[in-house]
């Protein structure tokens, strides 16, 4: 039996969610609904613009939300990151552990700053992040644990490593270690501008194909190159042996290798999406690793992004997890 359900390597960004209107975004010049890469100076004027505004702050970083969410329904995670020796990297370090999460934490940390996401959400619980990477642009094969990798079950990388030459080149050794050690493996496309601008750089590290992927609608669609979402689900077919496509409140559609099956969508009234997907992720996997079939993977998962909507954060407490989780059990 492997000590880890899922080895993850992402981005360690110190989430700071600010609630706000559209016409914030506007004075902002800020595009609505993506993820936006920005320096450090541009960063701090958008917090400046913001210092009135509440915000709450946490561990994040799309591959670090879904372990913190797997760790929550009770499976067992290790998340490979970069921090800075500064307050950020160190709250970063114990937020991730107190979530439950195991983590190179005994890697030297450089000098510099623990990279930062700005979340703003709008009334119509939409979030646009813009987010500066700090010394997570500089994630490399150092950060990488190969016997931590080895021992789980499951390798999940995010899609936003894609960015940075190194992470990207970390994701991709990653993949081959645990291809090689027989871990199932698996991606998350993360966000449409991933699939816009860095589509070549995805395709190398999903390689000759991986296990399962993660997406919306949006970014099937556009690794496809097309508007059909048919043909988009065609394509995934050809470069992962499975794939979990998200459709907001319309559910989702699973593929398991040989049937594709429609997950129901649960009603709520969404106040914040930060972390839908990031929670969709979590608890399929959970779902996977415990044996369960997809369909009921599928059922938690879309239950439990559901759930996570109607709050504000990228995450729910594990007392909630935990009651979604009775419901299947």
């Amino acid at each position: 039996m492997a000590r880890y359900h899922v080895y993850g390597i992402g981005n360690a960004l110190v989430d700071m969610e600010y609630e706000i209107g559209y016409a914030d975004l506007d004075a902002l010049g800020i595009d609505k609904g993506v993820m936006t890469l920005v320096d450090e100076a541009k960063q701090l004027e958008i917090m400046l613009y913001l210092a009135s505004h509440h915000h709450q702050r946490g561990s994040g970083g799309s591959a670090a939300n879904t372990l913190i969410a797997l760790s929550q329904f009770g499976g067992s995670a290790y998340y490979s990151c970069k921090v800075a020796d500064d307050e950020l990297g160190h709250f970063y370090m114990n937020d991730l552990r107190e979530g439950g999460v195991d983590t190179n934490h005994h890697t030297e940390k450089d000098q510099g700053h623990t990279g930062r996401c700005v979340v703003l959400v709008t009334p119509d619980g939409d979030r646009t992040m813009c987010t500066f990477l700090g010394v997570s642009g500089n994630l490399s094969g150092n950060e990488l644990v190969e016997e931590a990798l080895r021992d789980a079950d499951w390798f999940y990388t995010e899609g936003y490593l894609v960015t940075s030459p190194g992470a990207r080149a970390a994701s991709i050794r990653a993949r081959d270690i645990a291809a090689t050690a027989g871990v199932r493996t698996a991606i998350s496309l993360s966000d449409p501008n991933m699939v816009t601008y860095f589509k070549e750089g995805l395709l190398e590290m999903i390689g000759p194909g991986v296990d399962l992927i993660f997406a919306n609608e949006s970014e099937a669609m556009g690794l496809a190159d097309t508007t059909n979402l048919d043909t988009a689900l065609a394509y995934l077919k050809t470069i992962s042996r499975e794939f979990a496509v998200t459709r907001g409140p319309k559910g989702a559609l699973v593929w398991d290798g040989r049937v594709l099956t429609k997950i129901a969508g649960n009603k709520v009234d969404a106040i914040d999406t930060v972390g839908a997907g990031d929670m969709f992720a979590g608890a399929y996997l959970y779902g996977l690793t415990q044996g369960w079939d997809r369909q009921r993977a599928g059922d938690l998962a879309s239950a439990a992004s559901a759930r996570l909507v109607t709050t504000l954060g990228p995450r729910i407490r594990r007392e909630e997890t935990q009651e979604i989780l009775l419901g299947f059990l």
